[in-house]
């Protein structure tokens, strides 16, 4: 069934989306208006601090939801980070209590040095929001 113009369109969600590593946490940000991440920063800082860190961008951008990309073996075998990043999905909610989305993210930190990133762990935080996003079209 077609859509009219004048169908109500559903309110525009946002996301922060997370790249995670043991050194680092890539950051991007972004809505289903625009339907694509933008990288924000990487956060190089441990344990409470981290979160801290979290928390301030939580505050200054309201995401509706967050997503943390999911490391995966090229065979979709799990690994030790698979299982870390899971972890860190699961300290977010409890933290901050948004729903929280995992998303594969095999070969993004590759891609986005592929592609010149400057900062190839926000940026591959965004590849990552951008295949959460997608997902969501019907």
């Amino acid at each position: 069934m077609p859509v009219s113009p004048d169908s109500p369109q559903p309110p525009a969600r946002s996301f922060l989306a997370f790249d995670f590593g043991l050194r680092r946490v890539g950051v991007a940000v972004g809505n289903t208006l625009l339907g694509e991440g933008r990288p924000l920063k990487t956060i190089a800082v441990d344990g409470d601090a981290r979160f801290a860190e979290i928390g301030r961008l939580l505050d200054e951008w309201q995401p509706d939801a967050l997503v943390v990309g999911v490391p995966f073996h090229p065979d979709g075998a799990e690994h030790d980070n698979t299982r870390r990043a899971r972890r860190f999905a699961r300290q977010l909610h409890g933290r901050f209590r948004l729903p929280v989305h995992e998303v594969d993210e095999r070969y993004t930190t590759v891609d986005a040095l592929a592609a010149g990133a400057r900062d190839a762990d926000a940026a591959a935080a965004a590849l990552i929001l951008d295949q959460h996003l997608r997902s969501l079209i019907p």
